[in-house]
């Protein structure tokens, strides 16, 4: 549906002011169907994010500033996430032998599980590739990446 439908506005300033708006909105509206195939996991859309992270990293530990630094919301508090997966038994935290006040942390076999499921849940439902031909997505990505050049 058209932006202007979705937010009930006639009439943008420009076309840049209706993009942002329409960025804005989308990331919004993806981020809640995220939040609503994840909740039968019991996980938020950012501890699936530190649970990709470190599936990623094949079983080798990782620090916490790894974890920041690569995730998708930089204003997430990484330990906070880390804590909860913890207590949830989806991820391990094992102290680093080089540097006893730093904690090394890697996924749990359980961990994985959750991930691996959840994964194949968002990707059979969000039906992006039945929406968009793959050029318009590869559009897409290029456009946003040059969106974040800009300083």
């Amino acid at each position: 549906m058209e932006i202007e439908k979705e937010i009930h506005q006639v009439k943008f300033k420009n076309e840049y002011q209706k993009a942002v708006i329409n960025i804005l909105f989308t990331s919004s509206w993806l981020s809640s169907r995220h939040n609503n195939l994840l909740k039968p996991f019991g996980i938020s859309t950012q501890q699936f994010n530190i649970l990709r992270i470190l599936r990623g990293q094949k079983k080798v530990p990782v620090t916490m500033k790894f974890l920041s630094e690569r995730m998708i919301d930089k204003m997430s508090n990484a330990s906070r996430l880390v804590d909860k997966l913890y207590q949830k038994g989806l991820v391990e935290r094992r102290e680093c032998k080089n540097d006893r006040r730093q904690v090394d942390i890697v996924i749990s076999d359980k961990g994985e599980l959750v991930v691996n499921n959840a994964s194949e849940v968002l990707e059979s439902s969000l039906n992006f590739d039945q929406v968009l031909p793959e050029e318009h997505v590869k559009m897409l990505n290029q456009i946003l990446d040059k969106m974040r050049t800009n300083p």
